[in-house]
């Protein structure tokens, strides 16, 4: 059952790890994890597809789910946690569920992952619905919990993918767009939480960051909707500000107050010159994306000449 899985093989390269040294253990480890980026690059093509349909569904109000059991689940929990306070969207917008609830963030509760009924339990428990994303995760391709969830979606019309490390698995044959790259035997024989764990981070950055640049929440290459809650974000809004205008730190924090701490009103502002409510309302129009307000007001600005004089500071 389990054995013919390729994540469950015993791997050549750490035979008789157990009488080498630390320095030897250590060189093995990573001399595997350094083919965990080539595994993901091969699933680049099925990665930007995904990314492509979260995009849409975003944009329909729909919303990305993450669903996994074990290190699986807690690294989709990862994922969406960081989202709302690095892109500055809704907590709703990436959930991740796991296998045994909150418990099993910090403690092991994998017996859970064998009912597939519970994993479409608690995909409905959210509010699931068919202008939603799911993505099941599972290093083996075979998880019941995240099977089950992958079923439930797919009744309500939802489009499903696919994080697995096993080729042609369960989970790859029964989601949408299936995601596989294919890491090999782990270093010590089974434990996915190393370089198929590994592999899952990669695709889960991927994944949302491609879709929040995607959909404006990125100008250049800075994160222009960062909520500054606290003196270190305050501190990194700050910067952001600067560095996107371009101007000095003290004009930035100048910005940054006269726009109610609202990094992309304080770029907007600083870039035109023009006041708090025309650059919310640029960016309003522009579907809150920094670059397409600015190119608009450079498209307007000859006939609308009176918006160039406003202060950004008044």
């Amino acid at each position: 059952m389990l054995e013919g899985l390729l994540t469950e093989q015993p791997n050549p390269a750490s035979a008789g790890i157990d009488a080498k040294s630390t320095i030897e253990i250590l060189r093995i480890i990573n001399e595997e994890d350094h083919k965990v980026a080539t595994a993901v690059a091969a699933e680049i093509p099925r990665i930007a597809q995904a990314v492509d349909a979260i995009v849409e569904a975003l944009q329909q109000g729909g919303r990305l789910f993450y669903i996994g059991a074990g290190t699986s689940g807690r690294l989709g929990v990862l994922d969406a946690s960081e989202c709302a306070p690095t892109f500055g969207v809704s907590a709703e917008t990436v959930q991740g569920i796991i296998a045994g609830g909150e418990r099993a963030l910090s403690a092991s509760t994998e017996a859970s992952e064998d009912d597939p009924g519970a994993g479409a339990a608690d995909l409905r428990a959210r509010g699931f619905a068919a202008r939603d994303v799911l993505c099941g995760i599972a290093a083996s391709g075979r998880t019941p919990y995240v099977l089950g969830a992958v079923a439930a979606a797919r009744e309500l019309g939802a489009l499903t993918i696919g994080i697995s490390c096993t080729p042609d698995s369960e989970l790859a044959r029964r989601v949408d767009i299936s995601i596989a790259p294919l890491t090999g035997p782990e270093v010590v024989a089974g434990s996915t939480r190393l370089k198929a764990g590994t592999a899952t981070k990669l695709v889960l950055n991927m994944l949302t960051t491609a879709a929040f640049i995607r959909r404006g929440y990125v100008f250049g290459n800075l994160m222009v909707n960062v909520q500054p809650r606290n003196s270190k974000l305050i501190d990194r809004a700050c910067r952001i500000v600067a560095a996107a205008v371009p101007v000095a730190r003290e004009q930035a924090e100048r910005l940054l107050e006269a726009a109610g701490l609202d990094v992309r009103v304080a770029v907007v502002m600083g870039r035109t010159g023009l006041s708090r409510p025309a650059a919310a309302g640029l960016l309003e129009r522009a579907g809150g994306r920094v670059s397409a307000a600015l190119a608009a007001y450079v498209a307007g600005n000859r006939d609308t000449p009176h918006l160039a004089g406003e202060s950004s500071l008044q």
